[in-house]
């Protein structure tokens, strides 16, 4: 035992009574949680007030936090940063005072008070005045400003995941620290002020200015909370007992219509499927002009933040893909409220949790509420993302192991929500839709206002499907990488089909990888047969037998996580029967053939085989997939101007009559599916140099003055996309002059996007010069050098390195350290490798250079791609040339 003298103040610190029974039981699971905090002490509930100053981009602070000491100490540390103390005191129980002497660690991004007397355990509050700063970029408490047809406004937004709350408030700014919360703001009274909770009072206070208190926030995480200020108006509907409403920058209500009956529908959804009804009384969606590097849209806690592209859609120029991301927008927020803010992982290590369970919610509750968007096979594209980046060597586990905030910004990736996605959908296979439901009820009802590991989950799935899971879910989610089944063999006897399979690892970047070794569920099924037989492959090897005889489709319904590679035999059987596959199953086979095939696995030409093998009726959404490969492949002959001439030829011949099918114009009656494939294939097409549609693009461009009709409002941002790409100067002029005249802010955005998209190097040089005035807006500057990128990926990555301080100013600095990298991630060029690398070693912590390394990797790959690979290709070609 540690004996501990204490004087009679600090007695009188300490209270008359004990730790409380629910301090010292948050104290001992505290423990089990990574922290960068001091344990001796946390928080229960926080007291705010806060006068913005939006004209000089300062505000006032004052801030009483409730804390529990739990064991003796001399001293407090907690989160702040950008902040200036003016007054610090500590009250007891028992209303003693102490003040403090302040030590703030700009580096830690940390405020000590320390005391002269050692604290005993017990319960005080901690009293500060502060000042902070309003930003440009989306961290902390920040300003947007915007046009509108009656001049500029400007709006504050507050955006604190993964840290920066600690911008806003001094606080214990980690996920574990759980507190409530009671914000009261002072503002001008002509704006709406908007926070988590409904306002629960409103005094004018003179001077134009009105103190608003907002009701006090349930128990939650720092990164939670939100405020929002500005011209604002807000709808409403109704969805059981809660009030859902729409905030927009007024004049806009009408065009946030879709978001609000989208968000009703799948709070009512997810009510129902999660048993534990969402316990606020209104979840607000507020959509805010600009744009960030690092989010779209953000899951406060009843008052999600969107901008204005995820959530609005203008009559003029939205189409349908942007209704159906307004909807995926929506249903992954909300999903938020439960996996996220009601329970809510403990750090960092288990983003997941939050991140891979909206995504897999999102894409489930889609297909559910709208089955004709026929949404099922977007998970494959979600599959093939997560497996492109979990394939090379840089990749990580599902749990991450996460030190410090950068690597908390960089654990937002395609391995945390879409192989996090792509874990889930393959479990919830395995268990069963009922039994997988039934356990997320339990760990819901176990863990609300609490914090998790994946492990909590993985017991109450367990107890509620009576069937292990626990060692599937670690390999899957404890290792990284991408398992590979081989079908060696498919043999028949007796009218049964004996299926050998045996399991291996798909790398791109390590072909002599011993490989890791995973228990795979896997589904099999004989061409046209539709009985899925069922399996789990452990140990490497296994067998599966399926009624009748004929090839078979390894993955049936795509549910799996891991590739698939077929023998020789194998895949010629399903090659013949490719149009008797399922949609999902034809996307599958093609997405597998084609990523096996670029890493030198199975021949690069199958998947030229499948395309060839497509008829033009098939699915849109496989057509849409072998769009994106040609453009794909078109890109890797840049430079070769005669081999691409080639491929050219092929891709516009083949995708060519699928176009003629779908038109310019919408049919009446058309699928959702066929208009969003419309704008892939003039895209595409455009990309591929088709004279053609080139061509009708700019007639209609140029007629669309005289002819209302030449670009309707669901084409217009695609026929603005192929003038922009193939401008000349005076085209790159007018598209430029037409931006700065554009009062509306959602398309003023998508001018300046335009501007970046040219292929003329002198144009994008022009574009990335007018990223850095103060013209496209301080949110939207980087997006454009991003742009430009696009088709120019070393020139953009010179020039922001060249003009990293006024870059640094555009990127918000959750973003940072993946910018540039990203910057240079389509380069072809093996100088750009000791670029990247000197930049990460002059900017990053060696800890925090995995994007950096991701995106070396990448041009690896690419260029292996272009020298091993497309001779495969040309050869293809000669063979089959008309």
């Amino acid at each position: 035992m540690h004996r501990l003298l204490v004087s009679a103040v600090a007695l009188a610190l300490a209270g008359a009574g004990a730790l409380p029974a629910h301090a010292a039981s948050a104290a001992s699971a505290a423990r089990l949680y990574t922290t960068q905090l001091p344990r001796t002490v946390r928080p229960t509930h926080y007291d705010i007030a806060i006068i913005p100053r939006a004209a000089t981009l300062d505000f006032d602070g004052k801030v009483v936090i409730t804390v529990d000491v739990l064991e003796s100490t001399r001293s407090i540390t907690l989160n702040a940063l950008d902040m200036r103390f003016s007054k610090v005191s500590l009250t007891s129980s028992v209303g003693v005072v102490l003040t403090a002497s302040v030590r703030v660690d700009a580096q830690a991004q940390t405020a000590t008070f320390s005391f002269d007397q050692p604290l005993a355990p017990g319960s005080y509050r901690l009293a500060m005045d502060y000042t902070g700063k309003i930003g440009t970029q989306a961290n902390g408490l920040f300003a947007i400003d915007y046009d509108t047809a009656s001049g500029n406004q400007r709006a504050l937004y507050t955006q604190f995941e993964n840290s920066d709350a600690r911008r806003f408030i001094p606080s214990w700014d980690e996920p574990a620290y759980k507190a409530t919360f009671a914000l009261e703001v002072t503002v001008p009274k002509t704006q709406m002020a908007v926070s988590n909770m409904p306002i629960a009072q409103a005094t004018d206070v003179g001077s134009g200015l009105s103190k608003v208190r907002f009701a006090v926030s349930p128990r939650m995480s720092t990164y939670l909370l939100f405020f929002g200020l500005g011209d604002f108006e807000r709808a409403t509907a109704q969805a059981g007992d809660t009030e859902v409403g729409v905030v927009t920058q007024r004049g806009l209500g009408g065009q946030a219509a879709f978001a609000l009956s989208s968000s009703q529908a799948v709070l009512q959804e997810y009510n129902d499927y999660f048993a534990t009804p969402y316990p606020l009384p209104k979840l607000d969606n507020i959509a805010s002009p600009g744009s960030s590097q690092f989010f779209s849209a953000m899951e406060n806690w009843g008052a999600i933040y969107t901008f204005e592209y995820a959530m609005l859609l203008d009559p003029s120029i939205s189409t349908e893909n942007d209704k159906q991301n307004i909807f995926t927008t929506a249903a992954h927020e909300i999903a938020h409220q439960w996996f996220g803010d009601l329970v809510t992982m403990a750090w960092w290590d288990d983003l997941w949790l939050n991140e891979g369970f909206a995504s897999w919610m999102e894409g489930r509750t889609t297909e559910k509420l709208h089955p004709e968007w026929n949404t099922a096979l977007g998970a494959v594209g979600v599959r093939e993302s997560a497996m492109g980046r979990d394939a090379l060597a840089t990749t990580h586990p599902v749990v991450q192991h996460v030190e410090t905030v950068e690597q908390a910004s960089q654990a937002f990736d395609g391995i945390t929500y879409g192989k996090g996605e792509a874990v889930i959908r393959m479990l919830e296979s395995y268990v069963g839709e009922d039994a997988w439901r039934d356990g997320v009820r339990r760990y819901m009802k176990a863990h609300a206002y609490g914090s998790t590991l994946s492990d909590d989950l993985w017991r109450e799935v367990e107890a509620a499907a009576g069937k292990p899971i626990t060692a599937i879910a670690h390999d899957f989610t404890l290792q990284p990488g991408v398992p590979m089944i081989r079908v060696e063999s498919a043999t028949c006897a007796n009218g049964m089909t004996t299926v050998q399979l045996s399991q291996g690892e798909f790398t791109t970047d390590r072909p002599d990888k011993t490989p890791l070794r995973w228990q795979v569920p896997v589904i099999v099924d004989r061409l046209g047969a539709n009985a899925p037989v069922r399996a789990l492959i452990s140990d490497g090897k296994g067998s599966v037998r399926v009624p009748g005889c004929g090839p078979v489709v390894v993955n049936a319904g795509q549910s799996g996580y891991y590739r698939t590679l077929y023998s020789p035999a194998q895949f010629a059987g399903i090659r013949n029967g490719f149009a008797t596959l399922a949609p999902i199953d034809q996307l599958g086979v093609m997405s597998d053939s084609w990523s096996l095939g670029v890493a030198g696995l199975q021949p690069t030409s199958d998947f030229l085989d499948l395309a060839s093998a497509t008829p033009v009726d098939a699915d849109p959404q496989i057509w849409g997939k072998i769009s994106r490969v040609f453009n794909s492949i078109n890109g890797y002959y840049d430079g070769e101007p005669a081999r691409q001439a080639a491929f050219r030829k092929f891709a516009i011949t083949r995708l060519s009559p699928v176009f003629t099918r779908v038109g310019w114009i919408a049919q009446p009656g058309e699928l959702d599916t066929v208009a969003i494939l419309r704008s892939n294939l003039i895209g595409t097409l455009s990309a591929l140099g088709d004279a053609e549609v080139i061509a009708e693009a700019r007639r209609r461009y140029a007629a669309q003055d005289s002819d209302p009709a030449a670009v309707p409002a669901a084409l217009r941002k695609t026929i603005l996309a192929v003038v922009a790409r193939h401008a000349d100067a005076r085209t790159w002029d007018a598209l430029h002059a037409a931006a700065v005249a554009e009062k509306t802010p959602l398309i003023k955005d998508q001018m300046y996007s335009l501007l970046a998209f040219s292929e003329d190097e002198t144009l994008a040089k022009r574009a990335l010069a007018l990223a850095l005035t103060d013209e496209p807006g301080a949110t939207n500057s980087a997006g454009m050098i991003g742009d430009v990128a696009g088709l120019h990926p070393d020139l953009a990555f010179d020039f922001a390195l060249e003009n990293m301080a006024a870059v640094n100013e555009r990127v918000d600095s959750t973003s940072r350290s993946r910018y540039y990298p990203g910057l240079a991630g389509g380069s072809a060029d093996p100088a750009m490798i000791a670029k990247i690398r000197a930049y990460a070693a002059a900017n990053l912590a060696e800890g925090s250079r995995r994007d950096a390394e991701t995106a070396v990797a990448g041009i690896t790959y690419r260029i292996k791609i272009r020298r091993e690979r497309l001779p495969a290709v040309d050869a293809w070609l000669a063979k089959h040339r008309s």
